[in-house]
């Protein structure tokens, strides 16, 4: 088995506090709440959110995927950084084993740069093409711009 790391950067000119309080801290009502299309809701099903929590997301009637489940594996609140793996999803993947995320935020002066790492586990003899995952690092830049816009437009949420 091989590991396969995808990186992407993104800025915001919003704050890290938060960026990282509303997609990783709070992100069980903030995103159901602004794209209830996609997402129907998101709930803790193990634990309160620290680490070891496990967390499933369901998704939207028209999403190809019903749910997934991610266990926060670290948790640093005061340096903006989460590790998470995704455990279980309704979907067979027939090239991975599991997938771990890493996301960090790091305040600049015009807002902040979030650094998203994605590392794939893949299974033996699979091989893992960008064509393979363009689709997900896709949604979670969008994700990121819709929460972006959504803490622009309300300066109050998540202070």
């Amino acid at each position: 088995m091989g590991v396969v790391t995808y990186s992407q950067e993104l800025t915001s000119t919003v704050a890290s506090s938060r960026m990282f309080k509303a997609l990783v801290l709070d992100s069980h009502n903030i995103i159901p709440m602004i794209v209830p299309g996609g997402i129907k809701s998101v709930k803790f099903i193990e634990g309160d959110g620290g680490v070891g929590s496990i967390k499933q997301t369901n998704f939207g009637e028209s999403a190809h995927i019903k749910y997934t489940k991610h266990k926060i594996d670290a948790l640093d609140v005061e340096n903006f950084y989460c590790k998470y793996t995704l455990i279980e999803s309704d979907i067979k993947f027939d090239k991975i084993d599991l997938i771990v995320y890493e996301v960090k935020f790091t305040s600049v002066d015009s807002g902040c740069v979030c650094k998203m790492s994605s590392n794939y586990h893949v299974k033996e003899g699979a091989e893992l093409k960008e064509d393979d995952i363009k689709q997900g690092k896709d949604r979670a830049m969008g994700l990121f711009k819709i929460v972006e816009e959504y803490l622009l437009a309300n300066p109050a949420v998540c202070t």
